[in-house]
C-alpha cells in the first residue's frame, strides 16, 4: 500500500466532541434568551427604556399608493403631502413601508390609521405601527436610508 493511503479518513473524536459542545452551547444560549433567562441585549426598545431615551420628535404619517406606482406620504394631522416617492425610487423606504403594511393586512387593519415616525433623543429613527405594535428601526441601515426617513420629519414637501 502506498503512503498516500495510510491515513484514517475519519474525523478525530476530540474534534467531534468539541463541535458537539459548541453546538449545544449555542442552542442553550439561544433557548436562554428565548425564555427570558438572559436579557435581549440587541432589542432597541428595551435598550432605550433602560437608558431612559425618550422621543425627541415624532410625526403621524399615512402612506398611500398612487395609480402610477408612486407612494404619497402625508401628515395625518393636516393631510398635507410630506413626500412623494416615485415608482422605482427609494427602494429601502418602500420596502420598509410595505413590510409594515403587510403586517397590518395580516392583522386585518386598514390603511386609515397613521404610522408614527420617531426620532429618539439619541438620534435613532423608528417607524412604528401603533395598530399592530410592529416597529422598523431605521438608523442601522446607513446614512442614505436614515436621511430618506428623517426628511419626513422636517415639514411638508410636495
Amino acid at each position: 500500500m502506498s503512503a498516500a493511503h495510510d491515513h484514517d479518513p475519519t474525523v478525530p473524536r476530540p474534534v467531534l466532541i468539541g463541535v458537539a459542545a459548541l453546538l449545544l452551547t449555542i442552542l442553550a444560549l439561544t433557548a436562554a434568551v428565548s425564555f427570558g433567562v438572559l436579557p435581549k441585549e440587541g432589542d432597541p426598545e428595551l435598550s432605550r427604556a433602560a437608558a431612559n431615551i425618550a422621543p425627541a420628535e415624532q410625526r403621524e404619517l399615512r402612506f398611500a399608493d398612487r395609480e402610477d406606482g408612486a407612494v404619497v406620504v402625508s401628515d395625518a394631522a393636516t393631510g398635507e403631502t410630506v413626500k412623494i416617492i416615485g415608482f422605482g425610487e427609494e427602494g429601502f423606504t418602500r420596502a420598509t413601508m410595505r413590510r409594515l403594511a403587510k403586517r397590518r393586512a395580516h392583522a386585518g387593519v386598514g390603511a386609515e390609521q397613521p404610522f408614527t415616525l420617531i426620532r429618539w433623543e439619541n438620534g435613532a429613527l423608528s417607524l412604528r405601527d401603533p395598530q399592530t405594535g410592529a416597529e422598523a428601526e431605521i438608523y442601522g441601515f446607513g446614512a442614505d436610508h436614515v436621511a430618506a426617513f428623517a426628511e419626513m420629519l422636517e415639514g411638508t414637501k410636495s
